[in-house]
């Protein structure tokens, strides 16, 4: 007999290839139905970073539709105008920068103002939160779940609503979506069809200079040299021309084609679903990426660098207590970190029941009669001389309502539209990744 359980509906916008993945990932994991009876819209947020089609292939989540759209016109469509009969939405998750999240929080409050039932609305972080921790927090305030990936983040984004008078009944712990995957088997380091493989999880941003940069895709090859036992993979996260959260002036791709005499045949670039990549790790390093919390989950030998320093400013201060940080000397000597177990526990790299309170809250609030209107900290009278600015660069006012004569784009743009669009991308990524750092340089001299 046919199941006559409602399809629970769910929106996910996000402006970036590892945003979609998080909300996405997270949108599933906060529904309790099953999987066949949840409805997945896809909404990628225009803008620099707009994902392009290899990198949503690559984060591997399918949505039953997927649409791109600026926030005018998402903030039109969740109103109900161009909705065709179709059941309102459940959920929504804004997996977005934190100046987009605000906007969106606003203009949602405003299309809502006369409903009693609404979306149950979900926001957060798709990794370690190591900057920005208060203006981050107070543009994402507003949101009926802001969602912390462990119990240590949960503590500090509780600290900060507190600290400035604003209502932390939002917070709630939870875990990155992302992890999973068997945890690790030691191989047989003379098993010649498996290889012992040592990846080094890139970073768009960190480090920032040609001189960092540099030196460590030096390491990696006198690494790979050192032990042509090993197998060395460098684990891209875009190719050039593609962008992704962070902007990648300097990437990898480039910079290896300068290497003297080639990379060593052990040592190569690599791309694909970072899971997959894991499945054949060995030994994880990175200086500060996220996939270093996936590694650490499965039980891989997980190192953070050092050699650069232990800064703010590269992420790894966050890694201080994981007894991971290492430099590529020791590497090279066969060092294997040990984790730290207690540091572990705050990490949230324990999946298990981590979802069951963020699960409860969603249904809590969607079982109101009456849904409470969302209500962010920041407005025009609580932060009158940056809220309007926010709001503003989303052709919002501060009110949350659309600005005279913003761009709305109701309907997929024509052939001519998108090369013209393709080709002002192009343009400026070329600016980002070859204009930007030759004025720089200019500059220092």
């Amino acid at each position: 007999m046919p199941s006559t359980r409602k399809k629970q509906r769910v929106a996910v916008l996000a402006d970036s290839d590892t945003r979609w993945k998080w909300g996405s990932l997270t949108a599933s994991r906060l529904i309790e139905d099953r999987r066949q009876d949840v409805r997945l819209d896809g909404y990628l947020l225009r803008g620099r970073a707009t994902p392009t089609p290899r990198q949503l292939a690559e984060v591997g989540v399918r949505a039953d539709t997927l649409r791109e759209v600026t926030a005018v016109e998402f903030l039109r469509l969740m109103q109900g105008e161009e909705r065709d009969g179709e059941e309102p939405y459940d959920l929504i998750v804004l997996a977005l920068v934190g100046g987009a999240v605000q906007a969106l929080l606003h203009g949602l409050a405003h299309s809502w103002r006369d409903r009693e039932q609404r979306p149950v609305v979900a926001t957060g972080y798709v990794g370690v939160v190591y900057e920005k921790l208060a203006d981050g927090l107070l543009l994402r305030h507003g949101a009926d779940l802001v969602l912390a990936n462990s119990r240590q983040d949960a503590e500090r984004f509780r600290a900060v609503y507190e600290g400035v008078g604003a209502d932390a009944g939002s917070v709630v712990e939870c875990a990155l979506p992302f992890l999973g995957g068997e945890p690790y088997k030691k191989k047989d380091r003379h098993e010649k069809n498996d290889p012992y493989t040592v990846v080094f999880a890139a970073q768009p941003s960190v480090p920032e200079s040609r001189k960092d940069r540099a030196y460590l895709l030096d390491r990696m090859v006198a690494h790979a040299r050192r032990h042509p036992e090993r197998e060395v993979l460098i684990k891209l996260r875009s190719k050039p021309g593609e962008h992704t959260t962070h902007i990648e002036e300097l990437p990898y791709q480039k910079l290896a084609q300068k290497v003297p005499g080639g990379l060593p045949a052990n040592c190569r670039l690599v791309y694909g679903h970072m899971g997959e990549v894991l499945d054949r790790t060995d030994l994880l390093v990175t200086v500060s990426s996220t996939a270093a919390l996936e590694s650490l989950h499965r039980r891989i030998p997980t190192a953070v660098l050092t050699d650069l320093g232990v800064r703010e400013a590269l992420g790894n201060h966050h890694f201080v207590g994981s007894g991971c940080l290492a430099s590529w000397d020791q590497l090279d000597e066969g060092h294997v970190p040990e984790p730290d177990e207690t540091w572990l526990a705050r990490q949230g790299v324990e999946v298990d029941g981590a979802y069951d309170a963020a699960r409860a809250r969603v249904a809590e609030l969607a079982a109101l009669d009456r849904m409470p209107p969302l209500d962010p900290y920041y407005t025009p009278v609580t932060a009158p001389g940056y809220q309007p600015g926010v709001l503003a660069r989303h052709h919002l006012g501060p009110d949350g309502a659309p600005l005279p004569g913003a761009p709305v784009a109701a309907k997929e743009p024509g052939p001519v539209r998108q090369v013209v669009r393709q080709a002002a991308r192009g343009a400026y990524r070329h600016g980002v990744q070859r204009v930007a750092p030759v004025i720089r340089r200019m500059g220092e001299l």
